[in-house]
């Protein structure tokens, strides 16, 4: 009877299981997610809740229907029948509510307020990468201007090029007229015009 036992609770135990009953650790599957007493929630979901409740706090119209509430209030505790009023005069209810109101839009606003100094801090990083990019491709345009003006001194200007012309049409035209060999008067003429011209 007794190996009829054990080949019965052979037969029952899942693929998946030890002989001594415990479930075998897969490592080519994710693990099951754990229950966990705290819990969970997503910061970016509840900073925006936070900062759309801080910036309504921060409206008239939030302050124009906690001031209709508080009328009400103390109106319908003062005038209604003594059976009806669920806060009488000194009003401990409504302190309290109000405090209880006042505790919590502290801390979101403070929650909204980091939030924002993280937004200006990541915006004062892009302009401030963004001003050294400016004065990279400035300090690069002025270095180009300057070899562009050094070079512009080493190019020909029209009137150095208009007087080697006349130069050169005084010369043939002495050629022409019977003299076969250019003075020597001309060519440096021509050579301190080129250095003055520069």
């Amino acid at each position: 009877m007794a190996p009829e036992r054990e080949s019965g609770r052979a037969e029952r135990t899942p693929a998946g299981a030890t002989a001594t009953g415990r479930p075998r650790v897969r490592l080519d599957q994710p693990r099951p997610p754990r229950r966990r007493i705290v819990p969970e929630w997503d910061p970016e979901a509840f900073g925006r809740l936070s900062e759309r409740i801080a910036r309504f706090l921060g409206t008239g119209r939030f302050i124009v229907w906690m001031t209709i509430v508080i009328i009400l209030w103390v109106v319908w505790n003062v005038s209604a029948p003594r059976d009806l009023r669920f806060d009488e005069y000194p009003f401990i209810f409504l302190t309290l509510m109000l405090s209880l109101q006042a505790s919590y839009a502290a801390p979101l606003i403070l929650l909204a307020q980091n939030r924002q100094d993280d937004r200006d801090r990541v915006n004062l990083e892009q302009d401030r990468k963004q001003n050294e990019r400016s004065m990279a491709d400035t300090e690069y345009l002025t270095r180009e201007i300057a070899a562009l003006r050094i070079g512009l001194g080493e190019v020909a200007t029209r009137d150095w090029i208009r007087s080697e012309l006349q130069d050169m049409v005084k010369e043939l035209d002495g050629r022409h007229n019977g003299h076969g060999v250019f003075p020597t008067v001309t060519a440096e003429r021509s050579h301190g015009r080129d250095v003055d011209d520069r």
